[in-house]
């Protein structure tokens, strides 16, 4: 594990699930795509265990599946989760707008005004690579 609380393939993730990672690791997906291919089969029998909660390997897997779909960092994936986006399909018929405020405001909340807010321009490339992906699919 690296200082910082993350392991090597999954970078700096929140302590509340350094738990998950570790279960992960031990399991040998050592990385987001890994974690991103994981069924839910697999999932359940790594928190059977009790070391690992599956809400939080299940939140885990879809912020691995929307870095994966949309090229996204894992804050951006984490920041679209706690919007209420938790697949690309969803983020596809989103009123960007609407999102734009409901990050803004998540943003806020989450980091202060220190951090620059999302800008409009990124929240449409985000919804054109959803809707990109649906049409690879």
């Amino acid at each position: 594990m690296r200082r910082d609380g993350g392991e090597p393939g999954f970078g700096a993730v929140p302590h509340q699930f350094r738990a998950e990672v570790k279960v992960l690791a031990v399991a040998g997906i050592g990385d987001w795509r890994g974690l991103a291919q994981l069924e839910d089969g697999p999932l359940r029998q790594l928190a059977a265990a009790g070391q690992a909660s599956e809400a939080r390997l299940r939140r885990l897997r879809a912020q691995a599946r929307l870095m994966g779909d949309l090229q996204l960092r894992p804050e951006q994936a984490s920041l679209l989760l706690h919007a209420g986006i938790p697949e690309a399909a969803a983020l596809e018929g989103a009123d960007p707008q609407r999102l734009l405020n409901q990050v803004h405001r998540l943003q806020r909340r989450l980091t202060g005004p220190a951090v620059p807010l999302l800008a409009m321009a990124t929240l449409r490339l985000w919804i054109g690579r959803a809707q990109a992906s649906r049409s690879r699919n």
